[in-house]
């Protein structure tokens, strides 16, 4: 009994959930949850600043209804960002409003995959 109790704590901690994939349009509505946004890239833009890098989905900014958000200390980890501009991607993490919009922060190369 302590064996198959053992083998499912195992499981069940190194399996990770499973996060639900939303369109970017219904991003606004997913605040605070982890899940994973599947859209084309309309635009990558990068702030005069220097300081972040802006992937906007289903629609540029500002009537974009969600964007990825990249700023400078992970810029290296994302070295092809420009690339994505386009394409169709997920990008994975937790929904923040930030101004009215929907936004998740990016923080390592695997929240995002292309389709």
């Amino acid at each position: 009994m302590r064996i198959v109790v053992l083998l499912l704590s195992f499981v069940l901690t190194a399996t990770p959930a499973l996060a639900e994939t939303i369109t970017p349009a219904e991003a606004p509505h997913h605040v605070g949850q982890q899940v994973t946004v599947e859209g084309a890239v309309t635009k990558v833009t990068h702030a005069a600043s220097g300081k972040v890098i802006f992937i906007d989905m289903g629609g540029r900014y500002p009537n974009s209804p969600f964007t990825g958000v990249i700023f400078a200390d992970d810029a290296s980890k994302f070295p092809k960002v420009d690339d994505l501009e386009g394409k169709t991607i997920d990008i994975t993490g937790t929904i923040k409003a930030y101004r009215g919009k929907a936004e998740i922060i990016l923080n390592d190369a695997a929240q995002i995959k292309i389709k």
